[in-house]
């Protein structure tokens, strides 16, 4: 039986470089991950006067993780919807009227639809995410 061993400074040296290279990719990867789920969720979200899209931000903490985060306090209405419009039935299930500042004047209200933006763009990229780590063999 023979018997074959791999030693050497050489291919210390080559394994680091492969896993410097596979960090790199990786690296690479949760970067274009996180700006997929920044961009899709600017272009799905509704733009009344900018607010919502403009709070969408996206930041690498570190080379292997990234925060994507919406800024206004609403925007988990919009997504979900209101009232009687809410998902899984969750709003009020009676008008209300609020005074808006953008009319001038008293509104009565049953509620928004939802107009998700944020899942589809999550959805969007865990697709990408799951993807380019399979063409890595991860």
């Amino acid at each position: 039986m023979a018997k074959i061993t791999f030693s050497g400074s050489r291919l210390l040296r080559a394994a680091q470089r492969f896993e410097e290279g596979l960090l790199d990719k990786v690296s690479d990867i949760i970067y274009e991950t996180a700006r997929i789920i920044q961009t899709q969720a600017k272009a799905l979200a509704p733009a009344d006067d900018g607010s919502l899209r403009d709070s969408i931000e996206m930041k690498m903490l570190g080379k292997f993780n990234a925060v994507v985060s919406v800024g206004v306090h609403y925007a988990v209405y919009v997504e979900h919807g209101t009232g009687i419009y809410a998902e899984n039935g969750n709003g009020r299930r009676t008008p209300w009227t609020y005074f808006s500042t953008k009319l001038g004047r008293y509104v009565t209200t049953e509620g928004m639809r939802a107009q998700p933006f944020w899942g589809p763009a999550v959805d969007a990229g865990r697709e990408y995410f799951e993807r380019e780590m399979r063409r890595l063999g991860l």
